[in-house]
């Protein structure tokens, strides 16, 4: 199949005589095995471009003209992975749905920077426990460490940028995978490190541990919608506003993350060093949807001051919308309202309703979904262990963002008991309904009513 792709992508670029114009200056094809959708749709940041529907082999093919180069991303429902394109790629892709980004291969011309973003990708996932075991450390000793883990990723970099020719764009987005996720764990380190070892006060920093602040770019356009990246402003946003609360904000005030006081220190942060338009309004929109999620008591006279805050500085109306819709759902969650009117499928492909999966005894819903595997194996440990403790208890599990064959198949593998399993078909629903913010995030309902919409798994019990 490879080999067919390629020999027809490169016939239809001899093809191109004179008339190179009408010619795709990109093709992006592939196959994806045990698809979960009909369609591969592809998008740069989060506007559309185009999308196609797989043939009967599950194949499908893009072939794209005057594209700008850079960071774009594919989504097979429920999944989603970046793309790196420019003018004259011809990139084809193999994966597997059962273990997506694992088993994503890209090859043709285009493919090396695409198979590195991938291998940080994966590299980082692999490395998250072993980071974590660092915290504890003190300050040199955890920057040796990680610093060592990035020069080993540089020196792969720099060992792919010899053996081929990458723009100087891609390169930047290479490094820029690198680099942010280093700086993110420089970031966590002083609130983690006290959370590991006890500390009473935030452990003393000398002068050079956040020298690498000097290089970062909080204006980069390319980089506004890669993970990394945003992730890294995320942290380095809170911590800065935490610090200079602890410095400068005297009285009663407390810089913790739920505190209308501590928001509106990021806000103002994001506001006064951020100048470019697009990553303004989705800091704007993520502080504020960290806000309301972490506060919960939708009456508080605070939230509706901060959302006028944040209405006033985001420039995005559909942002404000959103933020809104959050709002109203919040409220609707309150204890003693009535659970949302949600429809649910069994494995005997039955419509079910919340309320009558709650009518009897106090129910835990919570959720899950095929993509995060460590998740899910912990999940249903960590439930078999509460429906003992709490035999009173109803834990119900709802998958998310899974094909309903691949939901039924992990029931059956995995000998969950059927009766307590449900597959939600319509994520964005689910999410916007129950507010799910976590995959460790519960509802506990009795009776049809809600008990606690704000719950946890790990920590309520």
């Amino acid at each position: 199949m490879i080999r067919l792709l390629l020999g027809l992508s490169f016939l239809s670029i001899l093809a191109c005589s004179e008339k190179s114009r009408e010619c795709p200056s990109v093709f992006f094809g592939g196959e994806i095995v045990n698809p979960t959708s009909e369609y591969v749709v592809l998008y740069k940041n989060d506007t559309y471009v185009d999308s196609v529907k797989l043939d009967e082999g599950n194949r499908f093919s893009f072939n794209l003209q005057g594209i700008e180069e850079g960071l774009y991303h594919f989504d097979h429902s429920p999944e989603l992975q970046y793309l790196y394109l420019q003018e004259g790629d011809s990139i084809l892709i193999r994966l597997n749905t059962m273990e997506f980004d694992e088993s994503l291969v890209f090859s043709g011309k285009g493919s090396e920077i695409n198979n590195f973003l991938i291998e940080m990708f994966l590299a980082d996932e692999k490395e998250e426990p072993l980071v974590y075991s660092y915290y504890n450390l003190d300050p040199d000793s955890f920057n040796k460490k990680i610093d060592s883990l990035r020069l080993l990723k540089l020196e792969h970099l720099e060992e792919l940028a010899i053996d081929n020719q990458l723009s100087d764009r891609a390169l930047v987005m290479a490094k820029a995978s690198i680099d942010y996720n280093n700086y993110i764990h420089k970031e966590k380190y002083p609130f983690y490190h006290k959370k590991k070892t006890g500390e009473e006060t935030m452990h003393n920093l000398n002068g050079g541990f956040y020298d690498y602040r000097k290089a970062i770019d909080l204006n980069n356009r390319d980089l506004t919608y890669f993970r990394p990246y945003f992730d890294f402003m995320k942290y380095h946003f809170g911590n800065l506003s935490y610090m200079a609360c602890m410095k400068n904000c005297g009285g009663e005030e407390k810089p913790v993350s739920s505190h209308l006081h501590f928001n509106k220190h990021k806000l103002t942060l994001v506001d006064s060093l951020v100048e470019e338009t697009e990553l303004r309004d989705i800091l704007f929109r993520n502080i504020a949807m960290d806000y309301l999620l972490k506060e919960r008591n939708s009456t508080n006279m605070e939230c509706q001051i901060f959302i006028d805050k944040f209405r006033m500085l985001s420039s995005n109306e559909k942002h404000k919308e959103e933020i809104t819709h959050l709002y109203q759902g919040i409220q609707n969650l309150q204890p003693n309202n009535a659970l949302p009117h949600l429809i649910l499928t069994d494995v005997d492909k039955n419509k079910i309703s919340l309320q009558e999966l709650s009518k009897q005894k106090k129910t835990v819903f919570y959720f899950w979904t095929a993509s995060q595997k460590r998740h899910f194996r912990n999940v249903t440990r960590h439930v078999a262990k509460l429906q003992k403790k709490y035999p009173d208890y109803n834990f119900v599990g709802i998958n998310v963002r899974t094909s309903y064959p691949q939901w039924i198949s992990m029931v059956e593998e995995h000998g969950l008991e059927k009766s307590k399993q449900f597959h939600g078909e319509d994520f964005k629903e689910i999410q916007t309904a129950m507010i799910i913010d976590g995959l460790n995030k519960c509802v506990i309902a009795k009776d049809t009513l809600i008990v606690d919409a704000f719950a946890n798994l790990y920590t309520s019990f």
